[in-house]
């Protein structure tokens, strides 16, 4: 893979490439989770059936993941910042578009341009990662990268809560189209243009379905991505379900965030264990602690609903094992994702996204077509996904395969 002069360097040193990089990566999901509390109350505002509301999230998601199939080997092609800078401007209109929205299909066409803007700041971030570090680096960057998006849905969740409840929904849309053009400028200024790690011959159309036909024949890249997706949908489910479980326990969107907040930060602390454990422990041994934390934490949280105990915190407290679990998992398996092909990371990097969103539209969209009395039933879904990604670090786990 062909790489910049002294990127590595630059990117070693350099706190404020790594902070803009960070906060690039992150706009996607502070975008996707700082309107869920809103979601509480859609439905009365814009008199719609919540499966309508869910679709605010759902088809965000969706082209979240799909657009990142464009921009991941455009962004290898022609370098990453140009892709980048086309995303934020995009996500930036869609949130002026979402804060003036009057009625629900407009917010929802708002929010899925919304999600098909962000979705360059995932994969071209993840991209870049896989330019700048190499071996463990780049697995403990990713942590890293893990502990600031888990700081997002905890704070976004807060923040929009109390916005929603003090100013109104739409200033949450203000604030992104606010912060699409603070994260522009950053991005023309502090970042460089990427190295072209795949050659500009031939048509760009072609060149791209061939890159996704050469990580198609990776068995080792699709049961990563197998992982990626499968941890994706179990969080999605749970981002998109808790406000409704919450709601029946007399939760409100002031007060969702203290309780959604259990995962994310138990997924700061997972990753924080992974940049300190991967060097030692070795890759395999370290997502397999992952997933054992997971189910253990999804078990016990469906061991207390099956029991009767209809609390928030019976929700929130057993969940602190599925974030810590996820924070052993994430790492190592985005960092194997994007190594596979080292010269195809963008390409890699857009289809892992791309599977990551739409099992997580799904699981998001499921979710509103299932009652939820209590716990119950947003515990068996997210047990049933988290099972696929315990299978496929199974089969992982015997391809031995460097």
């Amino acid at each position: 893979m062909a790489s910049a002069p002294g990127t590595q360097e630059t990117a070693a040193h350099s706190p404020w490439l790594i902070a803009n990089v960070l906060a690039q990566i992150a706009f996607g999901l502070l975008a996707m989770t700082l309107c869920l509390p809103s979601m509480q109350e859609w439905g009365a505002i814009f008199d719609t059936p919540q499966a309508d509301v869910q679709l605010t999230f759902s088809g965000y998601v969706v082209a979240y993941g799909a657009l990142q199939l464009v921009y991941g080997p455009l962004s290898d092609r022609y370098g990453r910042k140009p892709i980048l800078m086309l995303g934020l401007v995009v996500a930036g209109l869609a949130s002026v578009m979402a804060a003036l929205a009057n009625d629900i299909t407009t917010l929802i066409a708002a929010r899925v341009l919304q999600g098909a803007g962000c979705a360059a700041s995932m994969v071209v971030s993840r991209s870049m990662v896989q330019d700048l570090f190499t071996g463990p680096q780049r697995t403990r960057v990713m942590a890293y990268i893990g502990m600031a998006l888990g700081m997002c849905p905890p704070l976004a969740t807060l923040i929009g809560g109390q916005m929603h409840v003090r100013f109104g929904w739409q200033t949450n849309f203000v604030m992104l189209a606010v912060l699409a053009v603070v994260l522009l400028v950053a991005a023309w200024l502090g970042l460089p243009r990427g190295a072209q790690t795949a050659p500009a011959t031939g048509h760009w159309l072609r060149a791209m379905l061939s890159a996704y036909a050469r990580l198609l024949r990776e068995p080792r890249f699709l049961l990563y991505v197998a992982i990626l997706a499968a941890t994706t949908a179990t969080f999605y489910a749970f981002l998109a379900g808790a406000p409704i479980v919450l709601k029946g326990y007399g939760i409100g969107p002031d007060g969702i965030g203290w309780f959604i907040m259990a995962v994310p930060v138990s997924y700061i602390l997972g990753n924080f264990m992974t940049s300190r454990l991967i060097a030692q422990a070795g890759e395999s041994r370290v997502m397999a602690w992952g997933q054992v934390l997971t189910l253990g934490g999804l078990v016990v949280m469906l061991a207390l609903g099956l029991g009767g105990v209809q609390t928030a915190l019976a929700v929130a407290l057993p969940l602190l094992l599925l974030g810590l679990g996820h924070g052993l998992l994430n790492p190592p398996t985005l960092a194997g994702t994007v190594g596979v092909v080292p010269a195809l990371a963008g390409a890699a990097a857009a289809v892992a996204g791309l599977m990551q969103q739409l099992t997580g539209a799904s699981a998001g969209y499921l979710v509103g077509l299932v009652p939820h009395e209590g716990a119950v039933n947003l515990g068996w879904m997210m047990l049933g996904f988290s099972l696929v990604g315990a299978v496929a670090q199974w089969g992982l786990r015997r391809d031995r395969r460097p």
